[in-house]
């Protein structure tokens, strides 16, 4: 048996080498095809890599050691000298990946009957309310009404006894959407709303040129809804039209407000090396007053050719944001194919995309070998598989009291409810809450102490409620 493994394993090896295209070229699906496959498999004397059973370490460290170094002892042969580093941390990645296909599939959407147990509570979840298409985004008006943004532009009404209007409001900013990102995203109160009236949106703004092809780039605007009208609007954030791009991938954005600031997100939009240049807005983190001006203690304030508003950079494309009762700023970000991240956002800071990242290519070529370097910031948490994190809350409500202070992170892929307990400025405990309902595309903490899910698919507002038998 052992004989025969060898033999298999010297043929893959002989096999991949040979080939007319360069090693360096093949993705980490023909490299694992190859020299992986054959030998691990349920039935072969490798084992499956795909039941996260692991007989010589599961971590990501200690798989990679195992494919680079070997495993003598039982035929496994090493790999140092025929995959680079980039390429065995490739490997790992993918590992990963096929871990959670099954439980993505097998997900359902319709658990409104049931009661779900979790470690501190026990809840019901309830729909609210449906009939929109691409929602993205929910804000709490006052009287108990609720605005939702939709990706094609529409913002629509939900009135407090959550019944959906069916007249969308009226002369909202125009904004790219393409597919398969952009289009209309955050909507967010400001603190003083019941005094000023300020709503603020965060779409992918631009235009279309003479061939039909769309310019577009993140921005920021204010304004007033008044007889379902858009009024009063004054613009927050709008780059210089140098930086607007044809690409359609990774706007970002989410908006949080603190103590007269304002934070938001910009994606790289598509091109990684953007993320690490100062002199591009993509893939930053920004800091404003909340009317636009640009703060006096921002990080590159006195560094010529910066945009000014510069908070952090090196991010990729984050979809969650929330500030704490201690003005700590946390965002949730989504990796390439792996390497999802929690990270709690600091001045001036570099957040490592792409020359840090535990994740890969979607093509299946590396990225990088390395998941740390000096100067750059580790997440407080990372996903690997990849969940697509959407939407951040920190639950400050009274109806969970075991969930006070607790982040909630919403999940697109994984269809999943992640719960945080963060402490002295690191996670220490950690707990998947919801499973099987849909792309949770937001996450908000009501202001009567609910905590509300939206979700695109299917499109629908619910949210949990707890309830006090267990079982029933």
């Amino acid at each position: 048996m052992k004989l025969q493994f060898y033999f298999t394993v010297i043929f893959s090896l002989t096999s991949i080498l040979t080939r007319s295209q360069e090693l360096s070229q093949l993705n980490v699906e023909d490299i694992y095809k190859n020299l992986c496959a054959s030998c691990h498999t349920s039935s072969a004397i490798g084992g499956s890599l795909k039941d996260g059973k692991w007989k010589y370490g599961g971590s990501d460290e200690e798989i990679l050691h195992s494919i680079k170094n070997g495993i003598t002892e039982k035929g496994m042969v090493a790999y140092s000298s025929v995959l680079t580093d980039e390429q065995i941390r490739a490997i790992v990645v993918y590992i990963r990946e096929m871990e959670s296909t099954d439980s993505v599939e097998s997900t359902e959407l319709d658990i409104s009957d049931k009661v779900l147990e979790t470690r501190y509570h026990t809840f019901k979840v309830e729909t609210l309310t449906s009939g929109f298409r691409t929602p993205w985004s929910i804000a709490f008006l006052p009287d108990g009404s609720k605005l939702i943004t939709e990706r094609l532009g529409p913002i629509h009404l939900i009135s407090s006894d959550n019944r959906l209007d069916s007249i969308p409001i009226k002369n909202t900013p125009k904004v790219i959407f393409d597919g398969p990102e952009g289009g209309m995203m955050d909507i967010a109160l400001h603190p003083d709303y019941e005094k000023n009236g300020w709503i603020y949106l965060a779409f992918a703004d631009g235009w279309r040129d003479e061939m039909g092809k769309s310019w577009s780039q993140t921005a920021i605007v204010r304004g007033r809804i008044r007889d379902h009208q858009w009024i009063d609007q004054e613009w927050i954030y709008k780059s210089d039209l140098k930086f607007y791009m044809q690409s359609g991938a990774h706007y970002g954005t989410r908006i949080a407000f603190d103590d007269g600031y304002i934070y938001f997100v910009i994606g790289e939009r598509g091109v990684m090396g953007h993320a690490q240049d100062l002199n591009r807005p993509n893939g930053k983190i920004f800091r404003l007053h909340d009317d636009g001006s640009i703060p006096k203690d921002n990080p590159f304030i006195e560094t010529p050719e910066i945009p000014k508003g510069i908070w952090s950079y090196g991010h990729r494309n984050p979809q969650g944001l929330t500030i704490d009762s201690n003005h700590n700023v946390y965002a949730t970000e989504h990796g390439a194919q792996g390497g999802d991240e929690f990270n709690l956002i600091q001045k001036g800071k570099n957040y490592g995309w792409p020359i840090i990242t535990h994740g890969i290519n979607y093509n299946g070529q590396p990225i990088t070998s390395i998941t740390e370097k000096e100067g750059m910031e580790q997440p407080l948490v990372h996903w690997t598989p990849s969940i697509a994190p959407c939407g951040l809350t920190q639950y400050i409500g009274s109806l969970f009291p075991n969930w006070q202070n607790d982040f909630f992170v919403g999940s697109l892929r994984a269809q999943e409810l992640h719960r945080l307990r963060v402490i002295n400025k690191k996670v220490v405990d950690q707990e998947i809450i919801l499973k099987g309902i849909g792309r949770i595309r937001d996450v908000r903490t009501g202001p009567d102490g609910y905590i509300y899910l939206l979700t695109d698919e299917p499109a629908r507002l619910i949210r949990l409620v707890p309830s006090e038998k267990k079982g029933e």
